[in-house]
């Protein structure tokens, strides 16, 4: 990814660490692309009726990390009780839906797979938080 380049190369620059807000928004961009693929193949399954609470999770965490990777990617005019919230949000649903693919990791590897995406997402999120608040 680009995102190191796009963040040096921002003319207003950023008073973030950006060395966990690459990462962040990596693992964000990775995350929600998890979960959209995750609920496609949720929705692919025989017993898609179990799956419901799982598509439903993985859809609201890909639409806020992907939120959230826009938000953290907008520097000019900085506001960090913005960047504070979603990326609360944001460790909020990754959380959720670890633990809601996680308990199906062992019948279903896409929700293995999404499962560590939202780990993943979820420690970035948490270590950028962690720097600003």
């Amino acid at each position: 990814m680009h995102t190191s380049a796009m963040i040096d190369a921002h003319p207003t620059g950023t008073d973030l660490d950006k060395d966990l807000l690459a990462r962040a928004v990596d693992a964000l961009v990775a995350c929600s692309q998890a979960c959209t693929a995750c609920a496609d193949a949720c929705l692919g399954e025989e017993m898609v009726a179990d799956l419901r609470k799982c598509i439903r999770t993985d859809l609201d965490c890909a639409d806020v990390c992907d939120t959230t990777a826009r938000v953290l990617s907008r520097h000019t005019a900085y506001d960090a009780l913005v960047t504070r919230a979603v990326l609360t949000a944001c460790v909020q649903v990754c959380g959720s839906c670890g633990d809601e693919c996680a308990s199906h990791a062992e019948m279903h590897e896409h929700c293995k797979v999404c499962a560590e995406a939202c780990r993943a997402c979820e420690e970035a999120c948490s270590a950028l938080l962690e720097s600003i608040a």
